[in-house]
């Protein structure tokens, strides 16, 4: 994330030449990330493991993310030329209100999106912006903000229905496109102690560390089956995920999967503020 810039930033035109240009035509992979809060920027380890994952990953063409804090249906598709920022949070001080990320917006790969989705599903087109979901971890990854992004919609809760999603926006992947599906392994705000509050490496409360580490071994035996029933058959529910939109993009990734029977990569663990940060890759 950056302060206000002292230049344009560069025509989507531009951005998707340059990223044709560094990409070494291998298919992207698909990410799930723990994206955090606004002081994700501000916290050392973390930035530090996204940052390396930026460097290591083929060099997309274009970013199709679709984040925990836009549930919508049916299925939406941000704006595509400017690209403004969502601060959907609040009572944090200034300088978080005041970051920029001037990504140039991707009109191409919402026709793409469009054109993949079944004739039975609309897919309507706003000038909505990315939310902190979004731009807070790219911001890490992509620092110089000149690939282009679009920020798609959750139009379902459902992870049967967005493992189809992903299964559909699979082959963007052979286009040079990074799939990221933004949310938390563990996102239980309403049940964090005052010690959490007060400090970004707190323990974690019981309910997170115990469906971290189901989540955990779920993730490495490959159990798709066992995942998308984790409000039945995780330990720590309801506590770890009062509301589910934050793991809910973890099934867009999985579906995205070139090879669903292939465990993902599970890239980033650990907690902040109490909250399992586990982050993955599929290929």
């Amino acid at each position: 994330m950056s302060s206000a810039p002292d230049h344009a930033p560069a025509p989507a035109t531009d951005a998707a030449s340059k990223s044709d240009e560094s990409r070494d035509g291998r298919t992207m992979p698909a990410l799930f990330i723990s994206h955090g809060a606004p002081p994700l920027v501000e916290d050392e380890r973390w930035t530090a493991e996204l940052a390396e994952l930026g460097r290591e990953l083929p060099r997309p063409t274009q970013i199709l993310i679709v984040s925990a804090h836009w549930e919508a249906a049916p299925l939406m598709v941000g704006a595509t030329e400017t690209v403004p920022l969502v601060y959907d949070f609040g009572g944090f001080p200034q300088r978080f209100y005041d970051a920029t990320y001037p990504a140039p917006g991707a009109p191409g790969l919402a026709d793409l999106v469009q054109a993949m989705m079944p004739d039975t599903q609309q897919v309507v087109r706003t000038d909505r912006g990315l939310d902190y979901g979004a731009y807070v971890p790219l911001s890490v990854m992509y620092p110089d903000a000149d690939i282009p992004v679009l920020q798609m919609s959750l139009p379902t809760l459902e992870p049967d229905r967005l493992l189809d999603l992903g299964r559909r926006l699979r082959p963007l992947r052979d286009e040079g496109v990074l799939i990221v599906g933004s949310g938390f392994t563990t996102h239980g705000l309403p049940f964090l102690s005052r010690e959490h509050w007060r400090s970004t490496d707190a323990p974690p409360p019981g309910w997170s560390a115990e469906f971290d580490a189901w989540a955990q071994e779920a993730l490495h035996d490959g159990d798709v089956e066992s995942l998308a029933a984790f409000r039945d058959r995780a330990p720590g529910m309801p506590y770890a995920h009062p509301t589910v939109e934050h793991f809910a993009p973890l099934f867009v990734t999985l579906g995205a999967s070139s090879d669903p029977e292939t465990p993902p990569e599970q890239l980033i663990d650990g907690f902040w503020m109490g909250l399992a940060k586990r982050s993955v890759r599929v290929t």
